[in-house]
């Protein structure tokens, strides 16, 4: 008995059809896998800035730490020249108000570089979206446009 055999050949049509999907998926993710590379690169463009950054305010520490050290072995040599109670007392109050003054003014700056370093992470990171976002459109444009 012979068995009737259906020719199931897939049309040339289809075929073509199908490869150029699989070539414009395959392209659509190259582009997104590109943007996600440029996204990637930035971010650590942007981590070593946070890193510059911190390297700046360490340095700033130190050198107020060196500051304040410095008044305090100052202080500590005014003192053991007092006479007496009394001018013990004012070297004390005029110490403190130098120190609460130097400290005041060292947290303002602290307070000036942190908001600046924010600010520009804060603007760095909007750019950095924003092309990865044109990045992503522009490949989906693209891969839209192939079929």
């Amino acid at each position: 008995m012979a068995k009737n055999q259906i020719n199931y050949e897939v049309p040339a049509e289809m075929r073509d059809f199908a490869e150029k999907s699989v070539e414009q998926a395959r392209k659509a993710f190259d582009g997104f896998l590109t943007a996600a590379n440029k996204a990637v690169s930035a971010a650590e463009t942007q981590a070593a800035g946070v890193q510059a950054n911190g390297r700046d305010m360490a340095q700033k520490a130190i050198g107020y730490a060196e500051q304040n050290i410095a008044a305090s072995f100052d202080f500590a040599q005014k003192m053991v020249r007092v006479k007496d109670v009394q001018e013990l007392m004012q070297l004390q109050t005029e110490f403190m108000k130098t120190q609460m003054s130097a400290l005041q003014n060292q947290m303002q700056e602290v307070g000036t570089v942190v908001q600046a370093s924010v600010q520009k992470a804060a603007a760095d990171a909007k750019t950095t979206v924003e092309k990865a976002t044109a990045e992503v459109q522009k490949a989906a444009a693209e891969a839209t446009r192939r079929k």
